[in-house]
């Protein structure tokens, strides 16, 4: 039993991460009707917002430490974070040591001028344009974003630590009667879950409770209505594409200390993630959030060394396998729309 539980637990975390993207390119593919391959290079620099401000924060200078002595007894130059000076050592430490959450404030209006310049600069252009074509354009812009941030960044992971608060483990096995320390799992991961609930029901809440998402809802089902009433449906689905990269952004930044950022995270995800689409039907936003933590969970259990043992490989292909069978049963989705990616 807390083998099966700690899998669950495992698969909720990948879920998240695969829901959450997954969630981003729904609304990019059910407002604008476009397939954005660029979307897990949204994911990759909200990540690396994350890396810059830890690096912005750790700025420093050196200083002459006269407490510290040398094998000389000369005193020791030290490097001191100009933050320790803005704010003392014991705030400033802190400010760094919580680099990851206050990112989040920072990557925001970052990701929603990436998003914006995106959609302006370059998608825009591909909306009449066969899905062929935007696959192409888009992850051509994905190719080029990775190589610039490996050339900023460099091709090696970049750690960067949840706050010291939370670099410890629960344990579940006191929680739910079972014997100490048989299920303990990382803080972090439970906290990037509830991160990701709280972001999936405030997405589907702004949809459905706001007068701005009613016509952004409105205009998916019918584009051509809702312009001829007079409004500017163009200008809310280029939010929403803002909205979306946020989403992602803020997806990559939270997932930093889970898996240290890399110029090819993004590639990573993507794949999986447009798996996760398609599984959970095109257009369909419930149907992605429900096919991302039930594929996570699947692939959790697939991952298991029992598991391997009798069937080599599975994790790997196990996301592949089952999308096969639920298209070939449910052609759609699970969730999927008549009409929708069918002309």
């Amino acid at each position: 039993m807390d083998a099966i539980i700690l899998q669950i637990l495992n698969g909720l975390d990948k879920g998240s991460a695969y829901a959450l993207i997954a969630l981003g390119l729904t609304l990019i593919f059910g407002t604008l009707g476009v397939v954005n391959f660029a979307h897990g290079a949204l994911f990759m620099i909200g990540a690396f917002c994350a890396v810059t401000l830890q690096k912005i924060l750790s700025l420093s200078h050196q200083v002459v430490d006269e407490s510290r002595k040398d094998f000389l007894g000369n005193p020791l130059k030290v490097d001191v974070p100009y933050i320790y000076e803005w704010f003392g050592e014991t705030t400033g430490q802190a400010i760094i040591d919580w680099s990851v959450p206050l990112a989040i404030l920072f990557s925001i209006p970052i990701m929603v001028l990436v998003g914006f310049a995106m959609e302006r600069g370059l998608i825009k252009h591909f909306y009449k344009r066969p899905h062929a074509d935007q696959i192409l354009v888009t992850f051509g812009l994905a190719i080029v974003l990775q190589e610039i941030i490996k050339y900023f960044y460099g091709a090696n992971p970049i750690p960067t630590p949840a706050p010291d608060a939370f670099t410890g483990s629960f344990d579940f096995g006191v929680l739910l009667g079972f014997d100490p320390f048989t299920i303990i799992y990382p803080y972090w991961r439970l906290i990037y879950f509830a991160f990701a609930m709280i972001v999936i029901a405030g997405v589907f809440a702004f949809l459905q409770f706001t007068t701005f998402g009613m016509v952004v809802r409105a205009g998916m089902a019918d584009r051509e209505t809702v312009g001829l009433l007079g409004i500017n449906i163009d200008r809310r689905f280029t939010i929403m594409f803002a909205i979306a990269a946020c989403v992602a952004g803020l997806a990559g930044v939270m997932y930093t200390p889970i898996n240290s950022p890399n110029y090819h995270m993004g590639m990573d995800f993507l794949v999986l993630s447009f798996v996760v689409v398609v599984v959970g039907g095109m257009g369909s936003l419930p149907g992605a959030v429900l096919a991302g933590f039930l594929l996570g969970v699947l692939e959790s259990f697939a991952s298991m060394a029992a598991v391997i043992d009798i069937i080599p490989g599975i994790n790997q292909i196990i996301i592949y396998l089952v999308a096969i069978v639920i298209l070939l049963t449910r052609p759609r989705g699970l969730m999927g729309r008549r009409g929708v990616m069918e002309e």
